[in-house]
């Protein structure tokens, strides 16, 4: 597996990434319309253009099993294929995010138990919580940061 930034080019990944980003969110945002799936994916493309670091997972087969966007310190988008769950892929990912990209907080849906899981068992807390998600939509959000230690002054809402 190869793991690389894609600093320039990105158009000719879209529709690769997007196929990944399809395959993973039908495996675990159960939660979605197929309507609302479908506006999610029309934005997609410009999400993955116009996010400052682009990271990409890419097989031997030289296709993208997965893939992360990071402005600033947070983690915009993290999704891999159905098939590389499990493997430790996400984890080298997040891992990379953290160390070399400073990767401190990012939002997760609450209807998705696994990210939140995996997020947790990667050291982050959620410290603030929404009812609906950045376009207004009612999907309750969580706003996570990797926990610091006690004493801190934000409380979960």
């Amino acid at each position: 597996m190869k793991i690389q930034e894609v600093s320039s080019n990105r158009q000719e990944l879209i529709g690769k990434l997007s196929e990944v980003w399809e395959k993973s969110v039908r495996a675990t945002h159960l939660f979605l319309s197929e309507e609302y799936r479908k506006q999610i994916a029309a934005t997609l493309p410009e999400a993955l253009c116009s996010v400052s670091h682009l990271v990409v997972a890419i097989n031997e087969l030289e296709d993208p099993v997965a893939f992360m966007g990071i402005e600033g310190d947070r983690l915009e988008m993290l999704f891999l294929s159905p098939e590389e769950r499990g493997k430790g892929l996400g984890r080298q990912l997040l891992e990379l995010g953290i160390q070399s990209y400073s990767v401190k907080v990012l939002t997760v849906n609450e209807q998705n138990p696994q990210a939140r899981g995996f997020y947790e068992h990667m050291g982050f807390e959620a410290y603030q919580r929404r009812d609906t998600d950045e376009q207004g939509n009612p999907f309750p959000i969580l706003f996570m940061r990797i926990a610091e230690p006690v004493g801190g002054t934000d409380q979960l809402n």
